[in-house]
């Protein structure tokens, strides 16, 4: 297995975990919430600019070993509220251009740093 925990433009793990694991040709992508990588917070309690940080977020740590959301077979979305759903389905899609792969939106009571919503995923290479 390899960790990755140093993924450029991608904001350091807040806990102890790594941002993502290699094994075979599976990547396990954690949960990002839509922290700045430059500041260490979230800049903005908008859910579509929490969304667009997120998406970024996750885009960096796929390209940090070569991977993009073509390669996503799998998404779990988190949010603290479901009447966030449309808005953050649209970014979302608008980020993955064209692929669709299997997921779950699910509501949930909070989210680290006070976040509106956190994305992980499963890539493959």
């Amino acid at each position: 297995m390899k960790y990755i925990t140093n993924a450029p433009n991608a904001p350091e793990a807040i806990g102890p975990y790594s941002q993502a694991v290699l094994t075979g040709n599976l990547m396990f992508l954690s949960g990002q919430v839509p922290l700045n990588p430059a500041s260490g917070k979230i800049e903005s309690e908008d859910i579509a600019d929490q969304t667009t940080q997120v998406m970024k977020n996750l885009a960096a740590v796929l390209n940090s070993e070569g991977l993009s959301f073509k390669n996503v077979a799998k998404a779990t979305i988190y949010l603290t509220d479901l009447n966030n759903f449309q808005i953050v389905n649209e970014i979302y899609d608008s980020h993955l251009g064209g692929v669709k792969p299997a997921r779950a939106t699910i509501q949930i009571s909070a989210l680290p740093k006070g976040a509106k919503v956190e994305i992980e995923m499963i890539a493959v290479k």
